[in-house]
């Protein structure tokens, strides 16, 4: 699984170990990808960790061969990714090419290496972290947005090419998500200099209604989104390929 030493990647890897997946955690950084997988390996769990950046050829190569060390890989989770806070007029060429780079590329080449051995064993689970930002772009973040798009675009065209072969290609979509204590504090500071309350709970209770309305009234968590991955992961999502599960309280409004 990319990304997956903090946040909403290592709760994914939690989860999926929890449900008897031997996990590969992956990252860049060595001390906190062990750690994921130390703390898997506590709770009766099975990890090992593949270390690697993915926007290279080389840096995949090194990922896929640690991953593949162990054994098959039915499951590929595609999380790895960056969001520059940049607008229009800030965003250069180079971030949007960076960005793409990182957010798409990086899926594309993991697909690559991993996917045909699941075609050959006809079984297995392609899964992006895409955003409701793919369907619904704010004027901000244009580079982000268009790499979210990318990554909702790339799994169905992915799962029409799985077509009859007993791999499916899937998106699970997060909303606004509390992931982990760096966005809690950037929160609190935030909110405090908006007044929006003293406590964690006021903060993202207004930061919500100002800056991510939803119908729930919260900010998601990291296990909320690790629990749909873990539905498309498990032979309970058999005929679900080519979709979307949006876990956002509400956010995006669509009628399909």
């Amino acid at each position: 699984m990319t990304g997956s030493s903090s946040g909403i990647g290592e709760e994914i890897a939690k989860l999926l170990a929890a449900e008897g997946a031997t996990i590969v955690v992956h990252g860049r950084d060595e001390g906190r990808a062990s750690a994921v997988a130390e703390a898997i390996r506590a709770t009766g769990g099975g990890a090992e960790v593949a270390l690697g950046d993915l926007t290279t050829d080389d840096g995949a190569d090194a990922v896929a061969a640690a991953a593949l060390a162990g054994g098959p890989i039915d499951i590929l989770v595609n999380n790895a990714g960056f969001i520059g806070y940049l607008s229009w007029t800030e965003a250069t060429a180079v971030d949007w090419a960076q960005t793409y780079n990182t957010n798409v590329i990086s899926s594309v080449r993991m697909i690559q290496r991993l996917v045909a051995q699941m075609r050959e064993r006809h079984w297995g689970r392609v899964i992006q972290i895409g955003g409701g930002l793919s369907q619904q772009p704010i004027a901000i973040m244009p580079h982000y947005n268009a790499s979210l798009a990318a990554r909702h675009n790339l799994a169905v065209s992915l799962a029409r090419e799985l077509k009859g072969t007993g791999v499916t290609s899937n998106v699970v979509a997060p909303g606004a998500i509390l992931a982990n204590e760096a966005i809690r504090a950037q929160l609190t500071h935030m909110g405090q200099s908006h007044g929006w309350g003293e406590t964690l709970e006021e903060i993202e209770h207004n930061y919500t209604l100002a800056m991510a309305p939803n119908d729930v009234g919260r900010l998601g968590r990291p296990e909320e989104i690790a629990a749909a991955v873990a539905y498309l992961a498990s032979p309970l999502a058999d005929y679900v390929s080519g979709a979307t599960i949006r876990v956002d309280g509400g956010t995006v409004r669509t009628v399909i």
